[in-house]
């Protein structure tokens, strides 16, 4: 897990322009609340409720039909949490639907996502929102992204896991610029940004093949989803 995260936060400078140490930083520091509150015991604590939504990559297909719920980044989320604090309460609610688009998930978020009265979203649509386009998904996702900051909710940005059939090493390929937008809304909004994307663009330039990490061309396995997960850890580690 480490040498995935040492290689993580280097394909950040190389891809987004934003510096190893500021971004390990703002993992580290965004969601400090969150750590506080898993750390207090009975009776000082409380449910700690984090919200995955999206598409089919949170909700756990695999090759379609196949939904490997327990093997996805929102489970082993959860996993790693208990890991570090045995004594959190914490639930991971995946609201995520398969086939959805930002549009669709915009339409349902006050009603399927604040209702569990989130501390943190997790919000991962570019894989789809490639049939919507730049403008329609930026649209949606700032819809989300304003609603859950005026409930008062800590949001992390998901840039896409891969699409075999995407190029990774052209900055104009469709998922790329998905990517990019995500960034650019996360440093816009001062919210946390899960970059999944130069993860795995880490991984390729290294030689690594991605079809290892996938279930099917747009689905990752197991191994794809440790990845994300290696991307999500430094937010709730223990500093």
């Amino acid at each position: 897990m480490k040498t995935i995260l040492a290689t993580i936060l280097s394909a950040v400078l190389m891809t987004t322009g934003v510096s190893v140490r500021g971004q390990e930083a703002q993992q580290k520091d965004y969601l400090d609340t969150l750590r506080s509150e898993f750390v207090k015991r009975w009776p000082e604590s409380r449910t700690v409720n984090i919200v995955f939504h999206g598409h089919s990559v949170p909700a756990g297909y695999a090759r379609t039909p196949v939904v490997n719920t327990l093997e996805a980044y929102p489970h082993q989320t959860l996993v790693m949490i208990k890991s570090y604090y045995n004594q959190a309460i914490v639930n991971c609610i995946t609201t995520a639907i398969g086939g959805e688009d930002s549009e669709q998930g915009a339409l349902r978020f006050k009603s399927d996502v604040l209702t569990h009265r989130p501390d943190v979203v997790f919000i991962d649509y570019a894989l789809n929102d490639r049939r919507i386009g730049l403008e329609r998904s930026e649209r949606a996702w700032r819809t989300m992204i304003e609603s859950a900051l005026e409930a008062g909710v800590k949001l992390i940005l998901c840039t896409p896991t891969p699409d075999l059939s995407a190029r990774l090493d052209n900055e104009d390929d469709a998922l790329n610029r998905q990517a990019a937008m995500i960034r650019q809304l996360a440093a816009e909004y001062h919210v946390g940004l899960a970059d999944f994307s130069a993860a795995f663009r880490a991984l390729s330039d290294s030689g690594e093949r991605l079809s290892d990490y996938m279930a099917q061309v747009n689905h990752p396995n197991a191994r794809g989803h440790q990845v994300a997960l290696s991307v999500i850890e430094p937010f709730f580690a223990p500093k």
